[in-house]
């Protein structure tokens, strides 16, 4: 059974019969697959013939022969009868060696409309992506948000409790999680996701890794997705650690690793922003979790109190909704977000609870030092409405569930 992911396809609905070339990118196991069903099935329902759609899955075995772009390019021309519009369904397409070539071709030279999915966020930036420039649109496809996997849950039968936030804290939105009852399994299915990324996209047979060292950082990273650091803290935190986990690593070495884990969407790299001289700053400062899951099946505890599990979720969802963002830096601290959506931006802080007035006083007076006038948003579970002298508090189920948009100047 599936949802229809409104989200996505109303972004890409709008391009179905434009001549660009549709990328659907993202983690493995977050839906690229079924989101290319669903725009099948919205393209049947326009009247379009089902031999004017072609579709190849490139880990299906039966198309295992078609791994290079010639042989690519001579299958799809072989189902090509007339000059009517086709369109082309290529899914996982970095199993096709050169793939871009045929694409540009068939761009150039057949009325095809081009769809491809795939599960390195590189797959469009090698020596053969100049073919494909200004030719491309990209979509970044995300395992479900909160609301698609109330949505499914919903839809399988499933009961939704009040307190379903902190199942999806922990174990994140990949989809077919959600089938699964016992906590056991869904580890179990978690990690079988996790490692088989790292063996397929990662560890490749040319990829000059060091496989420990890789799966020890990756892990450190992902169980500390939020926290600020830099790949010089992470080499010597690993340099100096007194036990079982110390190896030897220099800052160039993280740097490279970090850059793998962000290719095969494990992470998502935040830059800083300079609030008061309203300035992107270059330095990297925070990775978070492209799914709070992968957090959770490399930490030994979840912390529901630990707000950098709530960072991520928000992080996320914000992008998915067409944000940018960074994390926000002022000459006192810092803010944990800075989002801009259509040249209009507000600034956010997150927390779990704000049980006292210690608390309230700390997350509103964040702000303090910013002179900026666009909205100041406290994000936090509290279902009691805490906003005051102009600043918003939101519930943080509320606007997960979009009963609540965020206020933007």
């Amino acid at each position: 059974m599936l949802i229809k992911r409104e989200m996505y396809l109303s972004k890409i609905r709008k391009y179905y019969d434009i001549d660009l070339i549709k990328v659907l990118t993202g983690i493995r196991r977050a839906g690229k697959s079924r989101i290319l069903e669903q725009i099948i099935d919205e393209l049947r329902h326009l009247g379009i013939d089902q031999d004017h759609i072609l579709v190849i899955n490139f880990e299906d075995l039966d198309y295992e022969y078609i791994n290079t772009a010639s042989r690519l390019n001579d299958y799809v021309k072989s189902k090509i009868k007339d000059d009517q519009r086709y369109y082309l369904f290529l899914d996982e397409i970095q199993h096709v060696k050169a793939f871009e070539k045929t694409i540009a071709s068939l761009k150039a030279t057949k009325n095809c409309s081009i769809f491809v999915t795939g599960s390195n966020s590189k797959l469009l930036s090698g020596e053969l992506a100049s073919l494909l420039v200004g030719r491309t649109v990209e979509f970044e496809i995300f395992p479900f948000n909160f609301k698609e996997a109330t949505d499914y849950m919903k839809l399988i039968g499933r009961e939704v409790a009040q307190d379903f936030i902190f199942d999806y804290i922990k174990w994140g939105g990949f989809p077919q999680r959600f089938d699964l009852i016992d906590e056991s399994d869904i580890k179990q299915y978690l990690e079988s996701v996790y490692q088989g990324i790292i063996s397929r996209d990662i560890l490749t047979r040319h990829s000059e890794i060091e496989e420990y060292k890789f799966r020890s950082i990756c892990a450190y990273v992902l169980a500390n997705a939020g926290k600020e650091f830099s790949a010089s803290n992470i080499a010597n935190y690993f340099n100096t650690v007194n036990n079982q986990n110390r190896i030897e690593i220099d800052k160039k070495t993280v740097y490279n690793y970090l850059g793998k884990m962000e290719k095969a969407y494990f992470i998502s790299r935040v830059k800083r922003f300079n609030i008061n001289g309203k300035e992107v700053l270059k330095t990297i400062e925070k990775q978070y979790a492209i799914d709070p899951g992968l957090r959770t099946i490399n930490t030994n505890l979840v912390n529901f109190e630990d707000t950098f599990f709530l960072e991520n979720i928000i992080y996320n969802e914000l992008i998915v909704r067409g944000y940018e963002v960074y994390t926000g830096k002022t000459y006192k601290g810092e803010v944990d977000f800075v989002a801009i959506k259509d040249r209009k931006k507000c600034f956010i802080q997150v927390s779990y609870y704000m049980i006292n007035k210690e608390t309230i006083e700390r997350e509103f007076g964040a702000f303090s030092p910013i002179k900026d006038a666009s909205p100041k948003i406290v994000l936090s579970l509290d279902r009691v409405d805490l906003s005051h002298d102009g600043m918003v508090h939101i519930n943080i189920v509320d606007f997960l569930l979009g009963n609540v948009e965020l206020p933007l100047s």
